[in-house]
């Protein structure tokens, strides 16, 4: 009889236990877009530590650049099996070329000379602010571009912008940040007129509130899914020291979206530009 007893028991346990979890999907995963390794976080975060970091993060994939270009090397050199380092000629040695590469020869010559490790895919990230743009020296980098087949990434102002597609209708152009500020709106119209412009989307403002994907920005990326990019702009150690934090802030709104236009702004427009 207590034989009896405890089994009755033992399914009654089983009849209120609470079902078990369903296991938890793997973190969806990012190509960055727009990283920096430049010779200042080099002491604290050497090649093996910044894999390792992309690695606990779930980035499959890296925009790499640096200033000088020592750091990129250092990463396509790595040769990382499992992170694809797509690797961008950066116009700049010392910070003080970013106000004075658009009208410095030498700095041509450097992108021509970089350009002979045979293994990069584009330009940038260069800052430039309205008719700086305008220089013979950009539109020869913007030409030399298009006829080696390479991207640029463009940190510039709406009035830049539009001065780059002018040396050359063929030019591919990854916008970083998307303007800043640029109203959706008109973030819209360049995406309509200029079919290859990509939006990078690191610092760019009025995305999300407080974790809350914007209604605007949700419409953008409804209708053009296969036009942004995300990416970390690790310009200064403080955002190699965030860099969890600020891949979460991008899962926290991709996982508002539909779960293909998601994967798509996350890595595979990304693989689809660059490769797998």
């Amino acid at each position: 009889m207590a034989r009896i007893f405890a089994l009755f028991f033992v399914i009654g346990l089983g009849a209120t236990a609470a079902p078990a979890a369903e296991p938890t999907s793997p973190p969806l995963p990012l190509f960055d877009a727009h990283l920096h390794y430049n010779w200042e976080p080099t002491p604290y975060y050497p090649v093996d530590k910044v894999l390792e970091l992309l690695r606990e993060n779930r980035v499959t994939g890296i925009l790499a650049n640096s200033r000088p270009n020592d750091g990129t090397r250092a990463l396509v050199e790595a040769k990382p099996k499992d992170i694809r380092v797509v690797p961008f000629i950066r116009p700049y040695i010392v910070r003080g070329d970013l106000q004075t590469w658009f009208d410095d020869p030498k700095i041509f010559e450097l992108i021509r000379s970089e350009y002979k490790r045979g293994y990069y895919r584009g330009i940038g990230e260069f800052h430039l602010t309205g008719k700086a743009a305008a220089t013979e020296w950009v539109k020869r980098t913007v030409n030399f571009a298009v006829e080696h087949d390479l991207f640029l990434h463009a940190h510039a102002d709406d009035e830049a912008l539009e001065i780059l597609f002018s040396h050359n209708p063929q030019a591919k152009i990854v916008w970083a940040h998307t303007g800043f500020g640029t109203s959706p709106d008109k973030v819209a119209r360049y995406l309509e007129r200029y079919p290859q412009m990509w939006g990078e989307l690191s610092y760019r403002y009025g995305i999300s509130e407080g974790g809350k994907l914007s209604a605007e920005w949700r419409g953008l990326f409804l209708k053009y899914p296969d036009r942004f990019l995300l990416g970390s702009d690790t310009w200064v150690n403080e955002r190699w020291a965030r860099y969890g934090e600020i891949m979460g802030e991008y899962r926290g709104w991709l996982a508002q979206l539909p779960r293909d236009v998601a994967e798509k702004i996350a890595f595979r427009n990304a693989e689809r530009l660059f490769g797998k």
